[in-house]
């Protein structure tokens, strides 16, 4: 698959408010990209009519955009309700689950009830997750207020909790009502958080459009100043990619998997560290390192191309090498969390990669070559 396949960019760096439209049949909704939007009204007209929305956010959240958008939705509720949840990857679990729906019966909401993810990548997983099994099923709108759910996770569908064994091992396809990508709430962002997104816009070049990778490479240093019209065209071009790539397979069925380039080494690192530790996107940065490592091992890409994205990886801020989670068989405990993977086949572990530059593809791989990748890219 080379970036011909996808569409060209709509529209220029520069445009201030940009929409675009995710592909589904009944299911198909927008994603809105501009500055200022969460705190207006005019952003929630048309979505499901309902007496009640509730507002699913966290401890770090709460406090900088939950009074904004609570005043922003309230004229098209009759009650607006409220739960925060405590911040982090650690906290994506059974119990802070329930705490969405202990809100939700202690209010007597009923299958109407219009969820609001108002945070990063954990609560939107947890709200949609939610949303998906409350009542069978209530509609949720994602508020994503950091850069890698900008980008990656607030598109899609994919709703999870981890399991100790694994990340994002339960869960449902359930997709939003609507996206809305505020920018301005990336200003509040810490610089590590910062760089963790950026993983997530950078895996989209070599995965689908080196054009883009060009360009992330010249605006790197204008990204991580958070430079507005560098950062509009960021999430834009990631948000186009994802949604062609969604539109093509919702449920991960094939095409949508190539999204998972650098995960499965992430996702490795996650659950042998213990969730929370890297976080997500530092893991994904190190874990498309490996994936360029074992795609060249392949003889699918060369080492120039490998040293490149390695470079651009280690300009966002994002650690290259991966940490030692075992001291006795550290590549051994990689490959045990790796079987684990969703994308793991009879206990053959799948993994994405690079199949010339603007492609990727899904294959398995001898366990020797393997454990030569971890041991070259591990600390």
């Amino acid at each position: 698959m080379s970036e011909s396949t996808f569409p060209l960019q709509t529209a220029p760096p520069t445009a201030p408010v940009q929409t675009v439209a995710i592909s589904l049949d009944d299911r198909s909704y927008d994603i809105q990209i501009g500055q200022g939007l969460l705190g207006r009204t005019e952003t929630w007209v048309g979505l499901p009519k309902a007496s009640t929305a509730m507002i699913v956010t966290n401890d770090t959240i709460a406090p900088l955009y939950e009074a904004a958008l609570r005043s922003a939705i309230a004229p098209h509720y009759k009650q607006v309700h409220t739960v925060v949840l405590p911040d982090g990857e650690a906290h994506k679990d059974w119990p802070t689950l329930n705490l969405i729906f202990d809100a939700l019966l202690g209010h007597g909401c009923d299958r109407k009830t219009v969820l609001f993810a108002l945070g990063g990548g954990v609560v939107g997983d947890m709200t949609g997750f939610a949303a998906a099994s409350y009542m069978r099923g209530v509609p949720f709108v994602q508020v994503p207020t950091t850069l890698l759910s900008q980008v990656d996770s607030s598109v899609g569908g994919k709703t999870a909790i981890n399991h100790p064994l694994g990340k994002n091992m339960i869960g449902a396809f359930y997709q939003p009502v609507r996206v809305v990508c505020d920018l301005n709430t990336l200003v509040t962002l810490p610089s590590r958080e910062l760089s963790a997104g950026l993983a997530e816009v950078i895996k989209y070049g070599p995965i689908a459009d080196m054009a883009f990778l060009d360009w992330i490479e010249a605006n790197i240093d204008a990204l991580i100043a958070q430079d507005p019209a560098a950062m509009a065209h960021a999430v834009q071009r990631s948000c186009e990619i994802k949604a062609w790539v969604v539109g093509q397979d919702e449920r991960e069925a094939g095409l949508r998997a190539i999204l998972n380039f650098g995960h499965t080494f992430g996702h490795a690192i996650e659950a042998g560290l213990g969730f929370g530790v890297w976080l997500h996107g530092e893991a994904v940065g190190c874990g498309m390192v490996m994936a360029a490592e074992l795609s060249q091992r392949l003889g699918k890409v060369d080492a120039a191309f490998v040293a490149r994205l390695r470079a651009l990886i280690e300009r966002a801020g994002l650690p290259v090498r991966g940490p030692m989670i075992d001291a006795t068989d550290n590549a051994g405990h990689y490959i045990e969390h790796m079987r684990l993977d969703k994308k793991a086949i009879g206990g053959d572990i799948q993994f994405v990669v690079i199949d010339g530059p603007g492609k990727a593809t899904v294959c398995g791989a001898p366990d020797a070559m393997v454990r030569e990748v971890i041991n070259a890219c591990c600390a």
